[in-house]
Parts: C-alpha cells; sequence; structure tokens
C-alpha cells in the first residue's frame, strides 16, 4: 500500500502520520519534547531534540504499521511557524536553541522599529505587522548576542531556518536548505508581491542574505532523504506552516473559502484570491498554499484565548473537572441569562490588538450559576470568531457562504452551533480532523503525483456535519451589539 507520510512539528511535540490515497489515516505516531523558560517571556527549543523525536516518530509509524520506506511516495512537512534557528553549515549543529515563536525577547526591538517609522513600510511588504512573533528581530537577536555569530553569519559560515528548513537539512544530511513561501512569508523579510527575500528588509534588521535558505513553492519536490534514514530514499514532496496548511487541509482553495482553528487560540484564515491585498481591518496578509508559479494568499486573524477558557474554568474556577465536561455545563440552561464573558487573559488579538485589554465577567445576577458562566465562556469564543470574520468581509468585499471548522474545540457541538447562529452562515465540520497534518499530506501527494490534482483532493475532503443558523436575525444582532458593549469595558485596562 502506498502512502503519504506527513510530519506534524507542532509547538509541544513531533508526530508522524500516514494518509492513504483515499485520505484516510492509516497510522499516527507522536512524540512530545521539552520546553525552555530561561527568563520570563522567553521561549526556546532544543532543534537537535526535536530532530529526533521527529525522526523517531517517523520510524515508528511505519514499523507500527508494517510498512516500510518503499510503501511511502513522499513525505510532507507542516510546522510550528516563525520558531526561529540558526546553524552551522560544516557541522549542522545550532548555534543557540531555538527561539519560538511565543518568544517576547525583542519586544523593544520591535517598538524601536516602529518608533523609528518602518511600520508602513514592514506592512506594506510584507503583509505583517511588527512584532516579534515574526523571525527578523529573532534572527538579529541570535546575530548580536552568540559570540562570533554576526562575523559567522556575514562569512557565509551559518544558516537560518523556521522549523520546516531544519527538518529539510536533517532529512538530507545537509543538502538541501530551502523553505516554502508559507513560511518565508512569516519571517518579516519577504516581498509577498514578488515571494523573494527583499534586501531593503534585509538592510533594516541587519541580517547578511547568505544566511537565508532558497523559497520554493508549498508544493514542490525538495530533493530526497538521506538513504542512512529509513534504508531508500523517500521523496520531500512539500512543506507549509501549519495555519495555511490546515487552510488547505480544508480545501479552501477559492478567494471566500475561510476555516477557523479552535485551539488553544483561534486562527482563522481565508482565501483571498492571487493578489496580495493589505488589510484595513489590522489583519494580517500572508501567502497561502502555493504549486509551480502559482501564487495565493490569505488573511489571517489570531484570537489568543479560545480552548484555554475552558481550561481556566477547569484549573482557575474549579467548576469542571474536564474540558470535556463543558458542553454538558452549558447545555444545561437554555442560553447565559445576559452574562457575557470576554477572554482577554493575554489583551484582545485580532482585529483588536489591545495588548492592555484583561478578561472581563459582567452582567451577573444573584441567579446566576456555574453553567451560565459555561456557556459565556464558549460563547465568548464565537463571539471573538465573529468579528474577525467580520473584518475579513469587510476587506475581502467577498460574501462569506461556509466556515469549516477544526481543532479540538469544533468537536463541542453546542459552540459549533452557537457559533453558525452568530455569524449568520454555515459552520462546516469535515470528517478528517487531522487537517493541518492533511494539508501537508496533499502539498506531498500533488508534487509527486499521489493525487493528480486539486480537484482529486477535493473528492477525499468530506463533511461531518453542518451547522446551520437557528437564531433569528434580530436576536443575533443584539446580542452582538451586547458583546461589543462587554468588549469595550476590557480595553484598555490598566492594572495598579
Amino acid at each position: 500500500m502506498k502512502t503519504i507520510l506527513a510530519l506534524d512539528q507542532g509547538t509541544t511535540s513531533s508526530r508522524a502520520i500516514l494518509f492513504a490515497h483515499d485520505g484516510s489515516i492509516v497510522g499516527v505516531s507522536q512524540r512530545e519534547f521539552e520546553q525552555y523558560y530561561p527568563q520570563p517571556g522567553w521561549v526556546e527549543h532544543d532543534a537537535n531534540e526535536i530532530w529526533q523525536s521527529q525522526l523517531e516518530v517517523s520510524r515508528e509509524v511505519l514499523q507500527q504499521n508494517n510498512l516500510s520506506a518503499a510503501d511511502v511516495h513522499a513525505i510532507g512537512i507542516t510546522n510550528q511557524r516563525e520558531t526561529t534557528l540558526v546553524w552551522d553549515r560544516k557541522t549542522g549543529e545550532p548555534i543557540h536553541h531555538a527561539i519560538v515563536w511565543q518568544d517576547r525577547r525583542t519586544a523593544g526591538e520591535c517598538d524601536k522599529i516602529r518608533e523609528a517609522g518602518h511600520a508602513d513600510l514592514v506592512q506594506r511588504k510584507t503583509g505583517l505587522v511588527i512584532d516579534a512573533y515574526f523571525c527578523a528581530t529573532k534572527i538579529r537577536w541570535l546575530l548580536d548576542n552568540v559570540p562570533g555569530a554576526r562575523e559567522r553569519a556575514e562569512a557565509g559560515e551559518l544558516a537560518f531556518g523556521t522549523i520546516d528548513s531544519w527538518l529539510f537539512w536533517k532529512l538530507t544530511n545537509g543538502r538541501v536548505h530551502a523553505t516554502d513561501v508559507t513560511n518565508a512569508s512569516r519571517t518579516m523579510l519577504l516581498d509577498i508581491a514578488s515571494c523573494q527575500w527583499d534586501d531593503e528588509l534585509l538592510e533594516l534588521f541587519g541580517i547578511p542574505k547568505s544566511l537565508l535558505p532558497e523559497v520554493c513553492p508549498s508544493s514542490h519536490l525538495y530533493g530526497e532523504t538521506d538513504p542512512s534514514l529509513f534504508g531508500t530514499p523517500i521523496a520531500l514532496g512539500g512543506a507549509a506552516g501549519d495555519q495555511q496548511s490546515a487552510l488547505f487541509g480544508q480545501n479552501c482553495t477559492q478567494p471566500g473559502m475561510a476555516k477557523n482553528t479552535y485551539g488553544t487560540g483561534c486562527f482563522m484564515l481565508m482565501n483571498i484570491g492571487d493578489e496580495p491585498a493589505p488589510s484595513k481591518s489590522r489583519l494580517l496578509t500572508t501567502v497561502a498554499c502555493s504549486s509551480g508559479d502559482k501564487r495565493e494568499y490569505a488573511y489571517e486573524g489570531s484570537i489568543f484565548i479560545a480552548g484555554a477558557i475552558v481550561q481556566w474554568l477547569r484549573d482557575g474556577l474549579g467548576i469542571i473537572n474536564s474540558s470535556e465536561e463543558v458542553e454538558a455545563l452549558a447545555a444545561s440552561v437554555p442560553d447565559s441569562e445576559g452574562v457575557y464573558l470576554v477572554p482577554a487573559f493575554a489583551g484582545l488579538g485580532a482585529p483588536h490588538w489591545d495588548s492592555y485589554a484583561r478578561g472581563t465577567l459582567i452582567g451577573m445576577t444573584r441567579g446566576t450559576t456555574k453553567a451560565h458562566i459555561a456557556r459565556a465562556a464558549l460563547e465568548g469564543i464565537a463571539f471573538q470568531v465573529a468579528d474577525v470574520l467580520d473584518a475579513m468581509k469587510k476587506d475581502s468585499g467577498v460574501c462569506i457562504e461556509e466556515l469549516r471548522v477544526d481543532g479540538g474545540a469544533a468537536a463541542n457541538d453546542l459552540l459549533m452551533q452557537f457559533q453558525a447562529d452568530i455569524i449568520g452562515v454555515k459552520v462546516v465540520r469535515p470528517k478528517i480532523i487531522e487537517t493541518t497534518a492533511a494539508g501537508a499530506a496533499y502539498v506531498a501527494g500533488l508534487s509527486s503525483g499521489f493525487w493528480k490534482g486539486n480537484e482529486e483532493i477535493a473528492k477525499i475532503w468530506q463533511t461531518d456535519r453542518v451547522f446551520m443558523p437557528q437564531m433569528p436575525k434580530a436576536e443575533a444582532k443584539r446580542r452582538r451589539a451586547r458583546w461589543a458593549e462587554a468588549l469595550e469595558r476590557s480595553k484598555n485596562w490598566v492594572s495598579e
């Protein structure tokens, strides 16, 4: 049986998932790895540990299913985005731990660059806002803080990569130093119109061009694995950053098609076609998965707290014993009885971008119970998603007919129904919920001929359940107006 092997390299674990030609999952292997917190606000990974964990699960999933490398048609990679690594080209050894996308050590540097008046230049070329989230200032920090790193980089001795690049390097024993356009678009160094590294941005951030990998399409034959790893070389058929991979895995290949991933936070992406239109509503413009010379773009909106609110109900308030209990508790009351919970525990993300906002619970009476709070928590997730979807509709001018959903909280029927009610469009949950890994499999399968085109993949994607709006439009409008009031009360909170 021929399969596609998807390497899903995430923030806390490495996974390997085998996909059959019909899109079904043949096997899964997963391994967690250590998180390092050297200072408050700093987050690091050991890149060698990432590599070893990814290699081990890849071998393990084959062994568990009595398959060999000869049964793998191609490998596709999806990865945590923005995590930044620099290594020695000769030895292949990292010069420092990888700086994770969550790391905030360069926030002050980003403030200085904004204050110097470069925000418009960066957004116009990259589609991004200047933030420590992205790679550019992380690379600069490594070059300026690891002894001798800048001199070695300028001499061409070092290589930079996001985690996809690192895996390509290790899988090919240093023969391939490349990245795909989706990961490159998250560095703050790529001109997303040309999909080339930008000299003006490199000068702004003080980064030698010799550090950078070759930028390739997502669906592209990058090379093949070193024979020593699996016994037989396997084609490397593609890569995509996790959220763009999920967009492709959800088969959102036409303008106006959108997906939302309900994880610890939420990531919503909407396909906007072949032109990188700037956002006027404080969304990011990013590169979507591509093949050949074809370019696709997407709007992206990030919500900081989604599933994490359920963890807070469990660990902070103690009103549930497990996350799975929240749906039954919330469903035990017909509505929240006017209670609104704004989960701005880490500030507000898109489209508000208020880092000083704080979590707010309002509308309680003596009759408020833990069930009402649980329901308000779930509804707070849906209201945030609705705000981002409105921004996308405003910026794109496109009528969105449905929202495709994935992630852990997408299994919550109560949340999905309320989501459909509050946005006024159908919410569609697919049968294959491993959409991030599926996207990696699809880009690899297309470049290697495992699947013949997007039309064949579209037939693989199947619906599990459709949630149609049931709430009267006037009631949805009233609820959203009350949410907006609660939102305003949460903003610009300065603690004493």
